[in-house]
């Protein structure tokens, strides 16, 4: 196969394909196949190879949009193969070596339905202070949160289904790692200001993970230099001081926010030595690297369960505004 774009395409017809699961998993990426304006059944496949790689595309959404184009480089820069704006012969090779299906049937759980859930998140924190869970919204967005999809393709994927009856069997994108996954710890994390990314290293220095970010801003920067961390919470509570001054919140009083995924650091909260810092979840996976935050480093919640089970107390993190 010679070096350069994916030769391999989908016929015309296949590529207006709607988005099945037979279509995803039989999918190959080429420059027809691909589009950041219009969602395709490679862009799923594409996303999906890469988060099982542990370079994550952020929320999978069908498009092969930003965060995924930076996971793509980053995963052929870790692998040494030649740079990748689009899946070059080299990168695809590699990435579907897994040629497990991509797509998997799931039966919904008593668990999955249970809430309580919220009946619409609040916008501002002040509101939050008072809710004794701070659940998802609907079973709909649990599952999509649960196999890292938006809760747009989860519908897509399903037509007609409701999702809050136990029993019954959807269609997901299947992330898992065959059961044979096994965590790597980081020696090394480093965050990118200006690309918004997170990265993990071993101590070979080789990238051992890679997860798009909201990294700081004007408002309130994130720090500059190398911290460590300092503790790992999960499920936590977040507490406002108002000497943060964060835009929007008018309170002149602390207040604490129960757990739950909506909560505004998500489901994992890592603390750093820089004072108030921390790398944490988020309520809103759409938004990573597309929003601003307040000076921590947000990911998607399971980015942020991937990162808390690969550090430890002690760990170097370093804030750069750029490659070295």
């Amino acid at each position: 196969m010679s070096i350069g774009l994916v030769i391999a395409s989908l016929t015309s017809s296949a590529l207006g394909a709607e988005l099945t699961a037979a279509a995803i998993n039989a999918a190959e990426p080429s420059k027809k196949t691909l589009s950041t304006a219009k969602p395709t059944p490679a862009g799923v496949r594409l996303q999906v190879l890469l988060d099982r790689a542990h370079f994550s595309p952020g929320e999978i959404d069908r498009k092969f949009g930003e965060n995924a184009r930076k996971a793509l480089r980053a995963y052929a820069e870790a692998r040494q193969l030649p740079n990748a704006e689009s899946p070059m012969d080299d990168a695809w090779k590699s990435l579907r070596a897994d040629d497990r299906p991509v797509t998997a049937n799931y039966t919904i759980t008593e668990k999955d339905v249970a809430g309580p859930f919220l009946p619409k998140l609040p916008a501002r924190l002040e509101d939050m202070k008072d809710i004794l869970l701070l659940n998802y919204t609907s079973p709909r967005e649990g599952l999509a949160e649960k196999f890292h999809m938006s809760e747009q393709l989860l519908v897509v994927l399903n037509p007609g289904q409701r999702f809050d009856r136990a029993g019954d069997t959807i269609v997901v994108v299947d992330t898992g790692g065959g059961g044979s996954e096994t965590t790597v710890k980081a020696d090394r994390v480093e965050v990118d200001k200006k690309r918004q990314t997170l990265m993990l290293f071993d101590k070979s220095k080789t990238m051992i993970g890679f997860y798009p970010a909201t990294v700081g801003s004007e408002e309130k920067p994130s720090p500059d230099g190398t911290v460590k961390v300092t503790e790992i919470s999960r499920n936590p509570t977040y507490r406002y001081n108002p000497e943060y001054r964060f835009k929007g919140v008018r309170s002149d009083k602390p207040f604490t926010i129960k757990r739950g995924p909506n909560n505004p650091v998500g489901t994992v909260w890592i603390s750093l030595s820089a004072e108030s810092y921390g790398i944490h979840g988020t309520p809103w996976p759409e938004k990573i690297s597309k929003a601003e935050s307040h000076g921590c480093v947000r990911l998607t919640n399971w980015d942020a369960e991937r990162v808390a089970a690969s550090v430890t107390k002690g760990t170097t993190v370093a804030f750069s505004d750029g490659p070295r």
